[in-house]
């Protein structure tokens, strides 16, 4: 008889079932990684398999035996296989050791007669032990001896024998523990001798690709985002899995039932009730329902939903035990599987319908009066309890993480449900916030005015009135422009600044007073009101034109928003500050900033309706600057998939450029047209800065269109002056023939504040057109020479483009020049810096991308990186968006003219 032929000595069919190996189940899913480890970890002495109820311990164990028992046919010399199911029953130690012993005889493991049998059910002599351990090393083979449930039988005596009988039984026994719990069996040692393999619940958990292989062997075809949903929904939990498989193969729409988490959660309800919930004693079962209100549970808390003082060690074991609940880290929190959590929910609300509300009432106070203000203002919400959560959040100075953080989306989710008609300045603070955040500047100025703050109020709620208010003004370009009348070039910074100083002191209570009137210590828990005060002076400043001293400021703000919680402003203020920088002609700094924003955004995962096209705006205005019309093109199409811009100068540069780039194409009408949509649009208060942006623009396609009159009347129709307008002013003079006029308007302009590049180049190229005009060549040279030296920092080749055929004849005249600047007439190219706009791709994307140049699927992208579909999916439309383009084709062609692969 071969050495695996099963024999049962006494013929009882009980226990042929304790020492048979299960079959594995029908629609088994090989799992070849942990069959793998398994294998390794058979090579040492121990080898432990935990996980909770389900989670395809028997299994995994069951179907390597048969795969090693196939292998030993072929391999005749490979070690006989030990199985033995243990039962509640079989805590005895004698019990035990009698079926240990009765397991190696069913599965003819040749021992001599002389280590006998236990002779009582509660203990076992040692010397048996000593016996068997002494047969073991006899062996001219080794044993695998798997005990499935060894918790079952975990006594500590038990647990000691076998750790004995292990030890001294050389190489000859391998043993495979699998059980809810970690056997008592001193495993720290173990593992520092490297002789221990464990397998745990993680491991155990599915992949997104084993999850698709178990839905095919049910006879299902699921989508690659519902597979993912539905792994992502059980955790990866065999019998989870398994459960929702059935359950869809009687559904009538199987895609819709692996992205329902309600049906999922039906689907496998029973199973977790009684094996589970009804296996513990009642007052854990109350402590279970009463937590599941909870996303992670703290002992204390516990206690408090409970009115008792045991939670700590009840949940200790909870998670010792693998019941669905496990540690959070190296803390005192711990967390449901979301599916239990979600029974336990069911459970209660079925159960105790009004509780619910009660235990979120006690969690918000508790966890408030614990610093964890996101969670407590989430249970206040669901206790209906508004006016809490609205204080909660002024009183804590948190109103400003509606508006930037890694929660302010979920807390914007979270307070979009807020009544309108709720009394109080508290709820219009929250409702005037979540208006801003959502880019409802009118709404948003409405609450504020309808509900100002008494001047007698706590400083909190009055910070929270000003800097809304200072956000809003600042957004929609008002409340700054009374200053701004009559401004005109050659202003010096100190004028600049003391209008800052008087603009943060308009709305009411002055910002930066109120937040002197709090304990530093407060200020700091708050790193985003500092943060946001600065972005909405800066963006008061841009408002009014004041752009160097906006660029400051920005920079400033950029400053103060380095923490986690200030990252949206930080991301707004690179895009502000790109924009501004672009306009003024340093597109060095500004195509720095516009690509660290956009990477910004990548980073901290910013949700899309929460972007602007700032940044893809400044890449444009630098393409354009430079000569580079497609990318220009492809920028600009990216910012219009943005969500529009709140602030009026932004908006006014997105017209500007879409009416730059098609009067650089010859379309005078749609250049035109592109400006009118600008004032057509209706969504922002009048804006002097943008006003002034419009009308120069404007009045540059009528001087291109030839109409020098119309040119003049559009800048007549700008609000103040600055030097921008002043060089507009001075090319209608010339283009109507008046050399001599548009001279005296230039010439006072180098006596003032240092111009930008930008105005820089432009008033060199204009004194250069007039001294041709006006036959001075020398002049005229000297001029230009100034401009090209001026643009070549940056590459700056647009202005040169623009300024008609008076400009080719100069250069021509003048070899020396265009000598000296041969990055005039070049094409943009990597080697000068001025390549076609590509943002930098993430080490991920590339990888995506290679993949994508293999002609490989999504699917099978995935499966070689290991990610989910959605991941790569994720990755792509970020590729696609950073390369400008719409299809792989044409990102990997792209790509590989840029380098990148």
């Amino acid at each position: 008889m071969a050495d695996d032929d099963e024999v049962s000595p006494s013929g009882d069919p009980l226990l042929a079932a304790k020492f048979a190996v299960p079959p594995v189940p029908p629609a088994f899913v090989a799992r070849k990684r942990l069959t793998d480890r398994l294998t390794e970890g058979a090579q040492g002495p121990l080898t432990v398999i935990t996980g909770p109820a389900g989670a395809g311990k028997t299994t995994l164990a069951a179907s390597w035996l048969h795969q090693r028992r196939r292998q030993r046919a072929a391999q005749p010399q490979a070690g006989p296989v030990v199985w033995l199911t243990v039962e509640r029953d079989d805590s005895a130690p004698g019990v035990f050791w009698a079926y240990v012993l009765g397991a190696f005889r069913y599965h003819r493991v040749p021992l001599p007669d002389g280590v006998g049998s236990p002779s009582r059910a509660d203990s076992v002599d040692h010397a048996l032990i000593v016996r068997l351990a002494s047969a073991l090393t006899r062996l001219d083979r080794p044993v695998v001896l798997v005990l499935d449930g060894f918790e079952r039988a975990a006594d500590r005596d038990v647990a000691a024998d076998l750790d004995f009988l292990l030890a001294h039984s050389g190489t000859s026994l391998r043993l495979v523990l699998t059980g809810r719990v970690d056997p008592p069996m001193p495993l720290h040692r173990y593992r520092t001798e490297a002789r221990s393999c464990e397998i745990r619940r993680s491991d155990l958990a599915f992949t997104a690709r084993e999850s698709g292989r178990l839905l095919r062997s049910h006879g299902l075809t699921a989508s690659p985002e519902s597979v993912a949903a539905l792994t992502e929904r059980t955790e990866g939990w065999a019998a989870g899995l398994r459960l929702c498989a059935l359950a869809m193969q009687q559904a009538d729409d199987a895609e819709h039932f692996a992205r329902s988490f309600a049906a999922s959660q039906h689907a496998v309800a029973d199973y977790l009730m009684a094996e589970v919930l009804d296996a513990q004693p009642p007052g854990t079962q109350d402590l279970l329902i009463r937590t599941s209100i909870l996303t992670t549970i703290h002992p204390e808390l516990a206690d408090a939903l409970t009115g008792r003082d045991d939670a700590g060690r009840i949940l200790a074991r909870l998670a010792a035990g693998n019941a669905f609940l496990e540690p959070v880290g190296d803390t005192s929190w711990y967390r449901s599987h979301p599916l239990f959590a979600e029974v336990l929910r069911t459970h209660l609300r079925s159960r105790s319908p009004s509780l619910g509300t009660e235990l979120h009432r006690t969690a918000a106070h508790w966890l408030a009066g614990h610093d964890r203000l996101a969670d407590a203002l989430g249970h206040a919400v669901a206790a209906d309890d508004w006016a809490y959560a609205t204080a909660l959040l002024v009183d804590r100075l948190a109103v400003g993480r509606l508006l930037t953080g890694p929660d302010s989306h979920g807390l914007q989710q979270l307070f979009s449900a807020l009544p309108a008609d709720l009394p109080g300045a508290a709820p219009a603070l929250v409702s005037a916030a979540v208006a801003l955040a959502r880019r409802d500047t009118k709404e948003s100025r409405r609450l504020l005015e309808a509900s100002p703050v008494d001047g007698d109020a706590a400083p909190e709620p009055r910070l929270a009135h000003a800097l809304l208010r200072l956000l809003t003004d600042a957004a929609t370009g008002t409340g700054t422009d009374s200053d701004s009348d009559g401004e005109c070039a050659g202003r010096g910074e100190s004028d600049a600044d003391a209008d800052a100083d008087a603009d943060s002191e308009s709305n009411g209570d002055d910002v930066r007073t109120l937040m002197a009137q709090l304990p530093l210590a407060r200020l700091e828990e708050h790193p985003e009101i500092e943060a946001l005060y600065r972005y909405g002076r800066a963006q008061a400043l841009l408002a009014t034109g004041r752009r160097a001293a906006a660029r400051d400021a920005f920079a400033a703000a950029l400053a103060a928003a380095t923490d986690e919680r200030t990252r949206t402003v930080r991301y707004h203020c690179l895009g502000a500050l790109a924009l501004t920088e672009a306009v003024d002609g340093l597109p060095g700094p500004a195509e720095a900033h516009a690509r660290e924003g956009l990477d910004t955004a990548e980073e901290y995962g910013i949700p899309v309706g929460a972007r602007t096209g700032a940044c893809h705006l400044a890449l444009a205005a630098v393409a354009l600057d430079r000569g580079d019309l497609r990318g220009a093109a492809r920028q600009l199409d990216a910012a219009g998939a943005c969500p529009p811009a709140l602030d009026p100068p932004a908006t006014a540069e997105a017209a500007v450029l879409h009416s730059r780039l098609d009067l650089a194409h010859g379309r005078t009408s749609a250049a035109l047209t592109a400006l009118t949509g600008y004032d057509d649009n209706g969504t922002h208060h009048p804006c002097a800065e943008a006003e002034r942006r419009i009308a120069t623009a404007r009045s540059a396609v009528h001087l291109a269109r030839g109409d020098t009159r119309a040119a003049r009347t559009a800048l007549h129709a700008a609000p103040g002056a600055g030097p921008a307008d002043t060089v507009a002013f001075a090319a209608v003079q010339l283009a109507a023939g008046d050399p001599e006029r548009a001279r005296r308007l230039l010439a006072p302009m180098g006596d003032g504040a240092p111009l930008c590049p930008a105005d820089e180049i432009r008033r060199a190229l204009l004194l250069a057109q007039a001294a041709v005009a006006e036959e001075d060549r020398a002049a005229a040279v000297a001029f230009l020479d100034q401009a090209l030296r001026a643009a070549r920092p940056g590459l700056l080749r647009a202005p040169f483009d623009e300024s008609g055929p008076w400009l080719r004849h100069l250069l021509a005249g003048a070899p020396e020049l265009a000598t000296a600047h041969p990055w005039l007439t070049k094409r943009p190219t990597a080697d000068d810096g001025c390549a076609p706009l590509i943002e930098r791709l993430s080490a991920r994307e590339c990888d995506v991308l290679r993949c994508a140049a293999q002609l490989l699927s999504t699917q099978e992208i995935a499966a070689e990186m290991f990610l989910s579909v959605n991941t790569v999916k994720t990755h792509l439309k970020s590729v696609y968006r950073k390369l400008s383009v719409s299809h792989r084709g044409e990102a990997v062609r792209r790509a590989r003219e840029a380098g990148l692969l």
